[in-house]
Order: C-alpha cells, then sequence, then structure tokens
C-alpha cells in the first residue's frame, strides 16, 4: 500500500476584485438665473469647480460611491452668474479582498475615476441645452487628490496644518 504525502497549501490570498454594479444619476440641477441677460455680455467666463465624494456601505462588499461636482460661472467684468450646474453621479460597487488603506484608496479614487466620465458628460450636454459656450472640464487626477488627503491627515494628526492644494 502507497502513503500519498498531503502538503497543506497555503490559503491562496484572495484577489481584489471590483464590480461595478451600477452607474447612475443621483441629483442634478441646472441654473440659468440671469438669462437672457448674461447672453447680451462679451463672453468671459470665469469657472468656479468644487468635487467630492461620499461613500455609503451598502452591505459587507457593498458600497455607494457618489462623485459630487458643482460648477458655477461668472462674467468677468459684471460678476453675474451666468450659470450652476450640478451634478450628483453615483454607482455601485461590490469590492472584495482589499480592506483598509487600499479599500479607502478604492472607494476615493478608483470609483470616482469610473463615475467622473459620466458626470463630465452631463454638465458638458446640461451646458449646451442651456445654450451656452461648450465647456469641457479637465481630467481629475484622483490619486493625487487622496494621497493630498493623506497628508493633510497626518499633519493634522501630528499638529500642522497643510493647506490645500490649487
Amino acid at each position: 500500500m502507497t502513503e500519498e504525502n498531503k502538503v497543506a497549501a497555503p490559503e491562496e490570498a484572495q484577489a481584489f476584485e471590483m464590480q461595478i454594479q451600477r452607474v447612475y444619476i443621483k441629483d442634478v440641477s441646472f441654473e440659468a438665473p440671469n438669462s437672457p441677460n448674461v447672453f447680451q455680455q462679451e463672453w468671459k467666463p470665469q469657472l468656479g469647480f468644487e468635487l467630492d465624494t461620499e461613500t455609503i456601505q451598502l452591505s459587507e462588499d457593498t458600497y455607494e460611491v457618489t462623485l459630487h461636482i458643482n460648477v458655477e460661472t461668472k462674467l468677468e467684468d459684471s460678476e453675474d452668474v451666468a450659470f450652476i450646474c450640478e451634478v450628483k453621479q453615483a454607482g455601485v460597487f461590490t469590492i472584495k479582498g482589499i480592506d483598509g488603506i487600499q479599500l479607502a484608496h478604492c472607494l476615493a479614487s478608483k470609483c470616482p475615476e469610473v463615475l467622473y466620465p459620466y458626470a463630465r458628460e452631463l454638465i458638458s450636454s446640461l451646458v449646451n441645452r442651456g445654450t451656452f459656450p461648450a465647456l469641457n472640464l479637465s481630467p481629475v487626477n484622483f490619486d493625487a487628490l487622496f494621497m493630498d488627503y493623506l497628508e493633510r491627515q497626518q499633519a493634522a494628526e501630528e499638529g500642522e496644518e497643510k493647506p490645500l492644494a490649487n
């Protein structure tokens, strides 16, 4: 009788997995409070841009990530608001195989990277439908924003204040 030697293989590390379950518009608003007067002025826009994210854990491995983008454009000479566009682009993501800082990075960087092109296209379309000149938002480096956030957190823990990056 032969005896087989079985060596217990170490458990395979669970591979990182991120699946997009759904991408959708959670909220959208477009205002042109000074129309039609702004159309009669020279187009010298001053663009204000705000970006934020919000994450809600829906179940053990499922998260809703919402990308908030606010764009306010004023006319340079008059300070009249030409338009305000607010978009909340959201997605449901299943994320497995990571935790801690890697999970935070995925939720704050990788998920918004998926959502941003949808929000960018929606904003462009809304501005176009408002009959304003085309608005093509620049790409955003979410990895750099996350690293800046970590640096500010570390500085706050050490009692220092780091100014926000421009």
